[in-house]
């Protein structure tokens, strides 16, 4: 053979296989396109999904911010609200310690009264058995007109001839034991009502001494309470409180006694003991105006 025929046969060949590789190559081509527009779409369907995600995103930016400025309105309301009630309470409690002092000096004016009452009583029959005294000295008397014998003590109204002269009554009882205790009570509170503490504190204090068994010296014992606690003296306002609980139990001032001795055990920081007082006077007194103000204080006591 020869070498332009082998030649021609191989350009031949070369044609033939290059016709029969034309439809392989166009396949991969058709393949890749397709691939690529694949691509084109995921990656449309990426970006689509990151711009609703976007969006999505944004509202829920919204609707948190929204909720925030709606918490924070609400918090001002919630604010707004517990000082109003803090006020009403306020307002509730300084209405209560009104109504509380308009009942004490009601009391005392009650109390006043009745002591005056048994003074005037007292007071009749003790005229009475001087006027017999007198009548009986008169009469025993030689001439019925003879003076005392001379350095001889002229008798005191009210009280036995045959009081030895070396028993002397103390000085701040002999001051006032011609005064009826009603008047003494009446001078010693109208000092108080005026801010003359120092001067209403001798007075309740004579009251005491001269007429201890007296219930307005009850009245007195709770007035020098008060005093005391306004000088800040918590420990002698606790002990006078005591002396009203203790040795006057039917006098008016006991739920006040109850409530201020509470008072005062807290301000001491013995918050115990002065919770166990108000829960007494609520016990003892559940309708009374002092009760109401123990609970209030109760509940505004911290938490145990």
């Amino acid at each position: 053979m020869s070498l332009q025929k082998i030649i021609r046969m191989a350009a031949v060949l070369l044609v033939i296989s290059g016709i029969n590789a034309l439809p392989s190559y166009a396949a991969e081509s058709k393949d890749m396109i397709q691939l690529q527009q694949q691509i084109q779409d995921l990656q449309n369907a990426v970006a689509k999904l990151q711009q609703s995600n976007d969006e999505r995103m944004g509202v829920l930016k919204d609707l948190v911010q929204q909720t925030a400025d709606s918490v924070n309105k609400m918090s001002i309301v919630v604010n707004g609200f517990q000082l109003r009630m803090q006020n009403v309470q306020d307002a509730s409690s300084t209405k209560s310690d009104q109504l509380s002092g308009q009942i004490q000096s009601l009391n005392d004016s009650l109390d006043e009264m009745k002591a005056r009452m048994g003074r005037m009583e007292k007071a009749l029959t003790e005229i009475q058995n001087q006027q017999a005294s007198a009548n009986a000295i008169l009469n025993n008397l030689p001439g019925n007109g003879a003076a005392p014998a001379a350095g001889q003590p002229l008798p005191v109204p009210g009280t036995s001839s045959t009081t030895s002269p070396g028993s002397v009554l103390p000085a701040r009882q002999a001051a006032t034991l011609g005064i009826p205790v009603g008047d003494l009570y009446k001078t010693a509170y109208a000092d108080y009502m005026t801010g003359k503490y120092p001067l209403a504190a001798s007075e309740f204090n004579n009251l005491i001494s001269t007429y201890s068994d007296d219930n307005l010296a009850g009245n007195a014992y709770f007035y020098l309470g008060e005093i005391d606690m306004k000088a800040q003296k918590l420990t002698s306002a606790v002990k006078n409180y005591d002396q009203v609980l203790e040795r006057y139990p039917d006098n008016a001032k006991i739920p006040s006694a109850h409530l201020h001795k509470g008072e005062a055990l807290i301000a001491m920081k013995n918050t115990d003991a002065g919770s166990r007082e108000l829960h007494t006077l609520i016990q003892r007194f559940p309708n009374s105006p002092e009760a109401t103000q123990a609970r209030t204080k109760l509940a505004a006591l911290p938490a145990r």
